[in-house]
C-alpha cells in the first residue's frame, strides 16, 4: 500500500453485496475529520453531460441511450449492454479509469487541503481494478453469507436466485482476506461495529480534530 508522510489517511472499503457498507459509511460520513466518496456516485457525475465520460459513452451506444433532454438514461444504457460482455468491458473500459483519476485528484486536492484525518473511498472493485496504489489501507467489511442473504431478500426483496447469481459473480471471502488489510465483522449490530472501527483508526486520532 501507498504510505504518505502527510496527516491524512486514505482507506479503501469493499466487501460483497449485503455486507452492510452503505450504513457504515453514511455513519463514517459524519464523524469529524472524515470524508467519504462513493465510486458508484463519482460514475454517475462523470456520465453527465460535460463530464469526462459522457461524450464517449454516447459515441460507443449511440443516441439510444439518452433520454428527452439529452442525458444518458440508466435503464437504456443497461439495456443496450445487457447480455453483450464485450459491450460491457468496452463501457468499463471507458467509465473505470476515469473514476481511478478523479479519486486519485480528490486524494491530491485533500491531502494539500490538509483537513482530513480519514478519506474513506468505496467502490465495488477496489481489489480488482488495482486501487492498492492510492490507498494507505484497504478494509473489509464482512458479514456471513446467510446474514447478507437476509439483507438482501428483506431490504431489496431478491430471490434465491438472484442473490446465487450476484454471489458467484464476486470475489470469494478468501480473495477478500487476502488483499485487504483489515477485516471488520459486520454479523451483529452496528454498535459492535462502530467499536471496531474506532479502535482500528485509533481512539487519539479519532477524538482529536
Amino acid at each position: 500500500m501507498m504510505q504518505s508522510d502527510k496527516r491524512m489517511k486514505v482507506i479503501g472499503v469493499t466487501g460483497g453485496v449485503g455486507a452492510g457498507k452503505s450504513e457504515i459509511l453514511t455513519w463514517l460520513a459524519k464523524r469529524p475529520g472524515c470524508r467519504v466518496i462513493m465510486a458508484d456516485q463519482v460514475a454517475h457525475r462523470l456520465e453527465e453531460p460535460g463530464e469526462a465520460c459522457f461524450e464517449p459513452l454516447r459515441a460507443l451506444l449511440g443516441d439510444g441511450i439518452l433520454d428527452s433532454g439529452g442525458r444518458i438514461d440508466k435503464k437504456k444504457m443497461a439495456f443496450r449492454i445487457f447480455g453483450d460482455e464485450t459491450l460491457l468491458k468496452r463501457v468499463n473500459e471507458i467509465v473505470h479509469p476515469a473514476v481511478k483519476d478523479y479519486l486519485t485528484a480528490q486524494i491530491a486536492k485533500e491531502r494539500t487541503a490538509g483537513k482530513l484525518k480519514f478519506l474513506f473511498i468505496e467502490a465495488a472493485l477496489l481489489i480488482e481494478e488495482g486501487y492498492a496504489g492510492i490507498l494507505d489501507e484497504l478494509w473489509y467489511i464482512h458479514a456471513q453469507e446467510s446474514i447478507r442473504r437476509r439483507r438482501l431478500q428483506s431490504s431489496r426483496g431478491y430471490t434465491d436466485e438472484k442473490i446465487d447469481s450476484i454471489f458467484r459473480s464476486q470475489l470469494s471471502e478468501e480473495t477478500f482476506r487476502m488483499h485487504c488489510d483489515v477485516v471488520i465483522e459486520n454479523n451483529g449490530t452496528l454498535e459492535s461495529v462502530y467499536t471496531q472501527i474506532e479502535k482500528e483508526l485509533g481512539e487519539d486520532q479519532w477524538q482529536k480534530q
